[in-house]
């Protein structure tokens, strides 16, 4: 029997019933998810929110009127604690950076096999999502204008081709500058956020540096406090930024 207490709390935001149906379905299978809600449009979600303090929100990015983004930013000003996953059938990357912008901690095709929903989700609800290789080199694409082969790591900025030095990064500050701009972080936490950058999970990040699972989770926190941001995402694009 599910425990009431422990399981992760969930509101499903879609506008097509199938959509709903599809997602009840997926986390029926597990019974450390607990479906609270449901809600037919972004603005039945923000309404909802507020008295069902759900753990998670699993919001579909199309839908008429207040649509999933939109949906996504008035929620997290409401219950910042509430972590939220974009569910669409697209994987356009502006999409993606949109939802990350706006306070979502990640995203979910449609087309996924369950199983793969279910690992992503309970990594999503603990703090544990590691941020696929597939994203983290678009990122690094996004951010620098490198071509990066999909499923693999990142080059590492100083390997890349020299870029004329009167030609800022996009989205980055000057090439002249980065290296030289400021950080609190210590040389572990540097190293921690170069890992992350590549798309490591805690516990690739753990066996990489000889350092425990635990630890690589007390210095995240901490990296992320010190940086004020709040995702892994946020995370990676920092250290690009930073020549990292």
């Amino acid at each position: 029997m599910k425990n009431k207490e422990t399981a992760i709390r969930v509101l499903l935001v879609d506008d097509h019933p199938h959509g709903r149906e599809g997602m009840r379905d997926i986390l029926s299978a597990d019974l450390s998810f607990e479906i609270v809600g449901e809600a037919t449009s972004g603005e039945e979600a923000i309404s909802l929110v507020e008295y069902l303090e759900p753990d998670l929100i699993l919001m579909d990015i199309r839908m008429p009127g207040i649509g999933g983004l939109e949906a996504t930013q008035r929620i997290k000003e409401k219950l910042p604690s509430a972590k939220i996953v974009m569910v669409t059938v697209s994987d356009d990357i502006t999409d993606l950076f949109e939802a990350i912008r706006r306070g979502a901690q990640g995203y979910l095709l449609k087309n996924l096999m369950p199983s793969a929903w279910l690992e992503y989700l309970r990594a999503v609800a603990i703090d544990e999502t590691p941020m696929s290789k597939e994203l983290a080199a678009r990122l690094l694409q996004e951010f620098t204008g490198a071509t990066v082969a999909l499923g693999t790591a990142p080059m590492p900025l100083a390997q890349q081709p020299a870029r004329s030095s009167n030609v800022p990064m996009q989205g980055s500050k000057p090439a002249s500058n980065r290296h030289a701009a400021s950080t609190p972080l210590t040389e572990r936490e540097k190293e921690i956020l170069e890992r992350v950058a590549y798309g490591d999970s805690n516990k690739e990040i753990g066996v990489k540096l000889g350092i425990s699972e635990h630890t690589v989770k007390n210095h995240l926190k901490n990296i992320l406090q010190k940086l004020h941001l709040d995702n892994r995402v946020q995370l990676a694009r920092y250290a690009h930024e930073q020549g990292m």
